[in-house]
């Protein structure tokens, strides 16, 4: 049984269909730069806030920096795909 689900599951590729459906590495790059962008413009306008609302904004700031690595990987798979 455990077999069967792990064949089925081995025919699933997200990355496949991503670049199926016209996702290309050099979007997701764009993306992964973009976002390490919005991590930092999101820090420095933390950095005029009062001092309440600056801990909630420095830790949203992480939280986007923290998409650039999933975007990046991504775009490594995609230009593996592309090959």
């Amino acid at each position: 049984m455990a077999k069967a689900t792990i064949e089925k599951a081995a025919g699933l590729d997200p990355i496949r269909i991503a670049h199926g459906l016209g996702l290309r590495s050099s979007h997701a790059y764009v993306a992964g730069f973009a976002s390490i962008g919005l991590s930092f413009t999101s820090w420095l306008v933390s950095r005029t806030k009062p001092d309440d609302s600056r801990a909630q904004s420095d830790r949203w700031g992480i939280f986007v920096g923290h998409w650039a690595p999933t975007f990046l990987a991504i775009g490594l798979a995609l230009k593996h795909e592309e090959r």
